[in-house]
């Protein structure tokens, strides 16, 4: 693997500089909890090789093979399966090397019968039942099947999966679509979102504060703009 700090010394300083004294110093998040969102927004920028590097942490600092699957699989309806799908192939190759038997253990909770069912009551308990209820009823005609995608899909296949809780797949989301750049309004919900589940305008400046090395500035300012908006001190 290519290594920076014997071909970009100086840079390789700056950066140990930067996310040692600066900013992982200063982490309020579990350990686990910020590797997740980590890895999270190196998919959404497409880092496939600093994801790697990430990933390989993650795991030697007790970060769950399953945590890491559930983050790559949140991500999915969010960052696109066009995106997540090299960082699938990048996972298993790191966890076939390291002797984890896969597939691991099945982690859905919903079958074609009910997804759309459960999607609804854990969509309507993060953004509130009349929120929903409103959103799908307004729907025009011709987007009503693009409403069911959401619950049944989005929420019901994947929000509903075991391993990490509603609070942790609301920040990775949340990691995901600051990272992605241009998804202000989703970004904004999603901050109202997390607030509602239990994540603090704290934890979410935090999280904002451990992307930043990876993702900059300008993605980072909007999204504290985006906390200074709806997650008023």
């Amino acid at each position: 693997m290519h290594d920076i700090r014997q071909t970009d010394p100086e840079l390789a300083q700056l950066w140990q500089n930067f996310m040692d004294k600066d900013v992982t110093n200063r982490n309020i998040m579990p350990t686990n909890t910020r590797y997740l969102t980590v890895l999270a927004a190196h998919i959404a920028t497409g880092s496939v090789n600093q994801y790697k590097n990430i990933l390989t942490q993650a795991l030697d600092k007790g970060v769950s093979p399953l945590e890491v699957k559930e983050t790559l699989y949140q991500s999915i309806p969010y960052a696109g399966m066009a995106k997540v799908y090299d960082f699938i192939l990048v996972t298993n190759e790191v966890m076939l090397e390291r002797g984890i038997k896969l597939p691991l253990e099945p982690q859905s909770t919903t079958n074609p019968q009910n997804r759309l069912d459960k999607g609804l009551k854990v969509q309507s308990h993060i953004f509130g039942a009349d929120n929903i209820a409103n959103m799908r009823a307004s729907a025009p005609k011709e987007l009503k099947h693009i409403q069911d995608y959401l619950s049944a899909n989005c929420f019901g296949d994947y929000y509903t999966r075991g391993t990490l809780d509603i609070p942790t797949r609301e920040l990775i989301t949340l990691a995901v679509l600051i990272s992605l750049g241009g998804a202000d309004p989703q970004v904004k919900a999603h901050v109202g979102a997390n607030l509602n589940v239990g994540n603090s305008r704290e934890m979410l400046i935090e999280l904002v504060t451990q992307l930043l090395p990876y993702i900059g500035y300008p993605r980072s300012l909007n999204a504290i703009a985006a906390i200074n908006e709806i997650a008023k001190e």
